[in-house]
């Protein structure tokens, strides 16, 4: 593609990611979040919680002064805590509820254009799917009439691996999680999906597939790659490794196909371009950095959007 892909797209980096020791809401956050505005690259950045009231403050004027998109990212809140959505279990499922609705507050707060959360695990028995499924439900409706009490910005679900080695989250393979979307979109128009080209081998589906099925409910995509075919691999599971990594499953070809599939479908366009975001982690084991990292990330896109066609 000879244009620009920031016609099409605000390419954006997960802070909490790309800084892992920042996920749990505290660390080096202005530090490590001034990196990231600092560089030009960015268009969009991804961020969580902050708990502490001032850093938060501080961080909403970093990211004001910026010019940068900014979305929410609630999934870390959730993931840390190991709380659920879909939980049948009522008090667990009201506290996850209350985590996110805090969520959607400093989401506000920091100047967010949406804020995405994940179902949590599926049920050991299967047959159970569907009650788990009615509390998703629940959970999203109530999280989005608080989100539309405040303002307009959207909840948007996060499509991910139903693998024991993995998040093995209720939600899910694609079509499963468009079944979802329609229900809450029923009410919330503004509700949608987002797609991860990292997950997609770990649900067993091809760029086309995820892309193809979801993109009418697609709202928000990140690009990253994963490892599934070596257990004693550092980033084994959904760990967010560089793209190429030895081992894993997404380099620049499949960055390039799945960048296709969202031109084709009509998701990144010059009209309304959407944030398409970096999820990529260094693995400490191995001795990588950040820096290192998203700079990988970055070639890897050049590369890749080098082979798109328009």
């Amino acid at each position: 593609m000879d244009q620009s892909i920031y016609r099409y797209a605000d390419i954006g980096l997960i802070h909490f990611m790309a800084y892992p020791q920042c996920i749990r809401g505290e660390g080096p956050i202005l530090e490590t979040l001034t990196e990231i505005v600092e560089d030009a690259f960015f268009t969009a950045v991804e961020v969580t919680r902050i708990k502490d009231p001032q850093v938060r403050k501080d961080a909403a004027k970093l990211l004001a002064q910026s010019g940068m998109r900014v979305a929410f990212g609630a999934q870390p809140a959730l993931l840390t805590q190991k709380l659920s959505l879909c939980t049948l279990d009522e008090a667990a499922r009201r506290t996850a509820v209350d985590q996110i609705k805090e969520c959607i507050d400093q989401a506000y707060e920091l100047g967010a254009g949406g804020l995405a959360v994940l179902s949590g695990p599926a049920p050991a028995d299967p047959s159970r799917y569907g009650e788990a499924t009615d509390r998703l439900v629940d959970s999203l409706l109530e999280l989005c009439a608080h989100s539309a009490a405040a303002g307009s910005m959207p909840i948007v679900l996060e499509t991910f691996d139903r693998v024991p080695y993995g998040k093995n989250a209720l939600v899910g393979p694609t079509a499963e999680a468009v079944a979802r979307s329609e229900l809450i979109r029923a009410q919330y128009p503004s509700f949608g999906l987002m797609l991860d080209l990292s997950h997609a081998p770990l649900l067993g589906e091809t760029s086309a597939d995820m892309v193809g099925t979801g993109a009418k409910h697609l709202v928000h995509a990140h690009i990253g790659n994963c490892v599934m075919r070596d257990p004693a691999h550092p980033a084994y599971g959904d760990e967010h490794p560089r793209f190429g990594v030895e081992g894993g499953e997404n380099g620049v070809a499949e960055l390039a196909v799945f960048l296709q599939e969202l031109l084709r479908v009509g998701f990144m366009n010059p009209e309304r371009p959407p944030i398409v975001s970096f999820e990529v982690k260094p693995i400490t084991a191995w001795g990588e950095t950040t820096g290192v990292v998203v700079a990988n990330a970055k070639r890897a896109l050049q590369q890749a959007w080098a082979k798109v066609q328009p």
